[in-house]
């Protein structure tokens, strides 16, 4: 049986059940397979991808496969990575993790859209909290794939004090990830959008990349890479200024994007409930979001890539606006792991018909042309 036809008979049953119940299962299943003896082969034997020198890409001082990873969201307390990193994705981010754990907003709060081929979550940084990511991240030993650790500030920290807990994230996991992504966007925790403008911006930016070279004269090496992740609903004076603050604050590069608060062309009724939107209905937005980040740092300040990529075609069309890497979720809960290397080797044949060498000859092509 081919692992798209695999997919095809379980999820049927996976969309029969409540979307977080399933969410749980996927994750909890991942985690339980990855410790039985010879299962890690066995998923890299169905789902792993074999990409070849030419979807190499090197960034942030780490090798990515390719450039196919997964979003964060899925893996909110880090319970499956050593599953999810053999299922052919080039790298993962875990979390989104605060210092304290916290049990997010109240159920229901994940929706499927399924004509629109999209999801809608208000799940408000629900997860354990720091100290528990970072026993399950020590346990895990060599991480098999580059791992980003997304943090984010508990819902009852106010922004004045934002800082405090980006830092705190930092203190308790710098030893456990390969790099860290600040996540200020996410639609659910009230005020967070908030510290995507203005001063505050700055001065959280500063506060962590103070944070983040205090711990790396700590443990040694040289300081890990640091990303911000950034909401689709900014207009292009705002990306300007955001741009500009990741900039001169040192950080290293931008995930674009998290979820929408937009609804337009929606067809379920689901549309109608709160909260970040993601999947399909995102892929065009993204898309031009990458495109004038990439613009305007004139190509010197890494993207990465995210919303809704659910073909080679759609992360092809990131990569040449400018993502160096790109990331999958609500495609992996509609087409399931699959996808990954779907994509992988759909690249593969774009790079040879536009007459790419690598990947990375691709990256910002739309702006030379």
């Amino acid at each position: 049986m081919s692992v798209g036809r695999m997919y095809k008979w379980v999820k049927p049953i996976f969309f029969k059940m409540d979307p977080e119940a399933a969410h749980h299962l996927v994750v909890d299943g991942m985690g339980t397979a990855a410790r039985i003896p010879g299962a890690a082969s066995l998923l890299r034997g169905i789902w792993g991808v074999h990409a070849g020198r030419e979807l190499e890409v090197d960034l942030f001082g780490l090798r990515f496969a390719h450039p196919v990873g997964l979003a964060a969201g899925l893996d909110k307390n880090a319970k499956a990575v050593a599953g999810f990193s053999r299922i052919g994705l080039s790298f993962m981010e875990v979390g989104t993790v605060t210092p304290l754990g916290q049990p997010g907003n109240d159920k229901p709060r994940l929706f499927r859209l399924p004509p629109d081929e999209a999801l809608i979550n208000r799940m408000g940084f629900n997860n354990e909290g720091a100290d528990a990511m970072a026993v399950r991240l020590k346990k895990l030993g060599r991480r098999p794939i580059p791992i980003a650790v997304n943090i984010g500030k508990n819902k009852l920290t106010p922004n004045e004090r934002a800082a405090d807990d980006y830092r705190e994230c930092l203190r308790k996991l710098y030893a456990h990830g390969d790099f860290f992504v600040v996540n200020i966007s996410s639609p659910n925790t009230p005020d967070l959008r908030k510290l995507q403008h203005g001063d505050e911006l700055k001065s959280l930016l500063d506060a962590v990349s103070g944070e983040m070279r205090i711990q790396a004269k700590k443990h040694g090496g040289a300081p890990k890479p640091i990303l911000v992740k950034i909401a689709p609903d900014n207009d292009e004076e705002q990306l300007g200024y955001m741009a500009e603050a990741i900039r001169s604050s040192g950080m290293s590069g931008i995930i674009a994007t998290n979820t929408t608060l937009g609804r337009e062309g929606l067809t379920h009724a689901n549309a109608a409930e709160t909260g970040g939107l993601s999947g399909r209905p995102l892929t065009r937005r993204s898309t031009e979001i990458v495109r004038s980040l990439y613009r305007m740092t004139e190509g010197k300040l890494p993207i990465i890539g995210s919303g809704g990529i659910f073909t080679a075609q759609d992360a092809y069309d990131k990569i040449k606006a400018g993502a160096s890497l790109v990331e999958v979720y609500t495609s992996l809960i509609y087409k399931g792991p699959g996808v990954v290397g779907e994509i992988a080797n759909g690249l593969r044949k774009l790079l040879r018909q536009d007459g790419f060498d690598r990947l990375t000859d691709a990256i910002g092509a739309d702006h030379r042309q």
